[in-house]
């Protein structure tokens, strides 16, 4: 899910919203980021899936799910297939995604707070709402697992290394500034209201 997410931010950093709709786009980073992560899904059941989801979002019948040899699923399955190459046309066929997850892990066992359920909870939770704003494409993983780590340590009032010249950041060689810009982007999530833009479900031309 977050490799597909980054690899859908990363494309519209590219591209238009003018140009490509979000639906065949997410389809594609879908599709392709299960072949990166080794976890195969079934174009039939991704297709299904996305069809099921969009008659709900639109208010149509649930019940009878799409026909797998029907037009419409043939339309959505070269939709996807298109997404997907347009995605790596776009990215010049570099779609590496290293998450930061691990990183925070390995992190908060150098800082020994490995045991800390509490701490590791809320350091995994932000790096998941991170996801909803565009720091997994601005900043490196090092910089998205501090950011969460030090949100995490501050809502638990837990206080980390600072001493001049030995602070925390240092050991994972990452800018305190680009940490705080980081979290700040994550924090705004919590007091800034999110207005649906209005952008198109499917390609425009």
């Amino acid at each position: 899910m977050a490799t597909a997410q980054v690899l859908f931010q990363r494309f519209f950093y590219m591209a238009s919203l003018k140009e490509f709709g979000i639906v065949e786009i997410g389809m594609g980073a879908l599709f392709l980021a299960a072949k990166l992560e080794e976890c195969s899904v079934r174009m039939t059941h991704l297709i299904t899936v996305y069809d099921l989801l969009i008659r709900k979002m639109k208010g149509q019948p649930i019940n009878i799910p799409l026909d797998a040899f029907s037009q419409k699923a043939y339309n959505m399955k070269n939709m996807a297939s298109t997404a997907e190459m347009q995605i790596l046309r776009k990215l010049g066929f570099i779609v590496h995604v290293q998450l930061p997850y691990n990183l925070m892990i390995n992190y908060l066992r150098i800082l020994g707070l490995e045991d800390d359920e509490v701490i590791s909870r809320k350091a995994w939770n932000y790096l998941n709402d991170g996801l909803r704003t565009n720091i997994y494409v601005t900043y490196e993983p090092p910089t998205i697992a501090c950011a969460a780590i030090w949100l995490a340590c501050r809502e638990e009032g837990v206080k980390l290394p600072c001493q001049i010249g030995k602070e925390w950041w240092l050991l994972f060689d990452v800018d305190f500034v680009n940490v705080k810009n980081a979290a700040a982007h994550i924090r705004r999530l919590y007091y800034k209201k999110l207005d649906r833009a209005n952008l198109p479900l499917y390609k425009v031309t």
